[in-house]
């Protein structure tokens, strides 16, 4: 049986589902798909344990977008090879976002509040704009924040680095997909 803090875990994926076709978007998709294989271990890892996953995604500015157009259009263009790596499943979620944030003008917060998450793991790109964002703010409203370093990318590692240390200087976790490993697995002792 699933312990109480990983059913109430909730993973967000930010913004890998993508077509690149902006500007650094080459850099930018080549640091994602280095990343993408340790997201989608995490995911299946929370999943098995009874956790939910989130993709939030920005819309590009097509305020007619859903989920499911977004995720054709990145699968034929740039983006296929990390759509194959993160394909969403029946049972995930997902949000489209306007700005950076996962909670600006979205249903997010609403969301987590039906599935009464306590412990957010926020992943994806970029380290030093949505990510960070949005770690912040779900810090703001109390949540249990995680971001998995080895799960996040910038176009430039300067830029990861950057908020890495904004983060761990407000108090977030910043942590190493094996210390995750270990926490979702019951070893409380990297708490």
């Amino acid at each position: 049986m699933a312990d109480q803090t990983a059913t109430r875990t909730v993973l967000l994926i930010l913004d890998m589902v993508s077509t690149f076709d902006f500007e650094h978007g080459a850099a930018l998709h080549a640091q994602a798909l280095r990343i993408a294989p340790r997201i989608a271990r995490l995911k299946a890892r929370i999943a098995r344990r009874g956790g939910q996953c989130i993709y939030v995604n920005d819309h590009f500015g097509h305020w007619q977008s859903e989920f499911s157009r977004i995720v054709s259009l990145a699968s034929e263009g740039t983006g296929a090879d990390i759509v194959e790596i993160l394909r969403p499943g029946a049972d995930d979620l997902f949000i489209l976002k306007p700005r950076h944030s996962a909670f600006y003008q979205t249903p997010l917060p609403l969301l987590l509040a039906k599935l009464d998450a306590r412990v957010l793991v926020v992943t994806g790109i970029a380290a030093e704009a949505c990510v960070l964002v949005t770690a912040l703010e779900a810090h703001m409203r109390d949540y249990r924040v995680v971001v998995p370093v080895d799960c996040v990318a910038s176009a430039y590692d300067a830029r990861r680095q950057a908020a890495r240390r904004v983060l761990q200087a407000s108090g977030l976790e910043t942590r190493g997909m094996r210390s995750i490993d270990r926490w979702l697995a019951g070893d409380r002792e990297g708490d």
